[in-house]
């Protein structure tokens, strides 16, 4: 006998959010800045079990249920993998000197006044030139937030420049999949995308800039030469220190570039880096072994395995050092795992149960104008980011919502790619439970909610796009030939 599945009402498919908002909330107020290990995780169980209840009580079997969340937690698969992989490169670039060598390098040519401009400038470039803010975070990202410890930097700001500028790149890079994957969804085609995204990306990263400039100029304090030097003086003596340390960075940027996929290219950076570190840094890859009965050349594969898996342990009697490098290893990550298969959980309950749709639907009967249009597919784009917790859901579900909406009322299928990258793509690092928001806290050591007020460039893109859309500023009519 077919089970009739009904329709939830939108009370009901709201339930499940309102639920997760309280639990969010306790987690944060009970156990601060450590509730992403593992109250978080619980409350989205929680809430995903809410969803599934109410689910089975509208008709939808269990076991469909469970296909869907196992479909989800599929999805978030590719991101799974490159995070654990940037846990190993990680472990190895440190044990390898190379990220030592760029906070080294880094403290010398970086003062506190031009940090955070410089920061966000220098990750906009690496970005834009891979297209991936993972790979600029896990690589440029991880060095510039050892400098502002160094230097004694507000870290909530320097993660938001490292974002920013990460972010910039994600969205405007052709190499990006992102930018590939919203003209796809849209209906319109890549480069096209790009020109139109121009419109908001530049006056929102100008304004970033000026910010950081701003801030940096009022925050800084002179540079503790003393404590630089401290630091300066451990690195050389716990690592061998030269430039030709940064080739395996330049190799990762340039597969990257040429357009071979994340994993792979990440991958062989951790290896190099281990390769590295037996040649450049025997005696630091002994001392992690701690193996003195193994032979040498054993020992050797040891230590840079434990960094791979386990990570770096730094003593080299500097208290903050040791402490900065003291990280890395796949284990690192596990955490972040577990509350992205948690947080993938909800999003495809959610889904499955057809409460999202609901939601969807909603929104949808709200629209009357252009800008009404326009920011409601804003709005959906970041619901997504909060609800399914992914940015390619962010992307694809209002795309797949409102581009017949878009092409009733006369507009260009440019304009709704952009507003899918405007907040999608931008907003995906403000949730601590997405998966770019674990990433990037997990990989900078910073939580999200503390760079969140900073990463300005992804606060003011969605705001400009709103703009545009209730002034009718740069939307583009569909041409009357097409």
């Amino acid at each position: 006998m077919t089970t009739v599945r009904q329709k939830p009402s939108l009370a009901l498919s709201l339930l499940p959010i309102g639920v997760l908002i309280v639990l969010l909330a306790g987690s944060v107020a009970l156990f601060g800045d450590g509730n992403s290990g593992g109250p978080n995780q619980i409350a989205l169980i929680m809430a995903a079990a809410v969803a599934a209840t109410i689910g089975i009580r509208l008709g939808h079997p269990w076991a469909d249920i469970e296909a869907g969340i196992v479909h989800g937690i599929s999805l978030s698969m590719s991101a799974v993998l490159i995070l654990l992989i940037v846990g190993a490169l990680i472990g190895s670039w440190i044990l390898a000197g190379i990220v030592p060598t760029m906070i080294y390098y880094g403290l010398q040519l970086l003062t506190p006044a031009t940090f955070f401009p410089s920061a966000c400038a220098l990750c906009c470039l690496v970005s834009l030139a891979t297209g991936s803010s993972w790979t600029t975070a896990g690589t440029v990202g991880v060095a510039l937030i050892g400098i502002a410890v160094a230097q004694n930097l507000d870290l909530g700001l320097a993660a938001g420049a490292i974002i920013s500028g990460a972010y910039f790149g994600d969205k405007m890079s052709p190499l990006s999949d992102t930018t590939n994957l919203a003209p796809a969804m849209a209906g319109t085609d890549l480069f096209t995308h790009i020109r139109h995204m121009l419109w908001t990306t530049t006056p929102s990263i100008v304004i970033a800039m000026i910010l950081f400039t701003v801030l940096g100029l009022n925050a800084a304090t002179p540079k503790d030469t003393v404590a630089v030097d401290a630091i300066l003086a451990a690195l050389a003596g716990s690592f061998v220190i030269g430039p030709h340390l940064l080739l395996p960075v330049v190799l990762v940027l340039v597969l990257v570039v040429r357009r071979m996929p994340a994993t792979p290219a990440l991958l062989i950076g951790a290896l190099v880096g281990s390769v590295f570190a037996m040649i450049f840094q025997p005696a630091a890859v002994a001392r992690l072994a701690d193996a003195p009965t193994l032979p040498a050349w054993a020992a050797m594969i040891k230590g840079c395995w434990q960094a791979l898996g386990s990570g770096f342990a730094l003593t080299s009697g500097n208290a903050a050092l040791d402490d900065l490098l003291t990280r890395g290893g796949m284990s690192s990550m596990l955490n972040t795992v577990w509350l992205i298969l948690s947080a993938m959980s909800f999003g495809a309950t959610m889904e499955t149960t057809g409460m999202l749709g609901r939601i969807a639907e909603a929104i949808l009967g709200m629209v009357r104008s252009t800008g009404s249009l326009i920011a409601a597919t804003l709005t959906t784009s970041i619901g997504m980011n909060v609800v399914a917790s992914d940015q390619y859901m962010a992307i694809v579900i209002p795309g797949r919502m409102f581009r017949a909406e878009f092409a009733r009322r006369g507009l260009a299928p440019q304009n709704l790619s952009r507003c899918l990258e405007d907040a999608g793509t931008m907003t995906s690092a403000l949730v601590p439970w997405n998966t770019c928001g674990a990433f990037m806290a997990q990989t900078l050591g910073v939580a999200t909610l503390t760079y969140l007020p900073f990463a300005f460039f992804n606060l003011l893109n969605p705001i400009v796009s709103a703009i545009y859309g209730f002034t009718g500023f740069t939307i583009t009519k569909i041409d009357a030939k097409e």
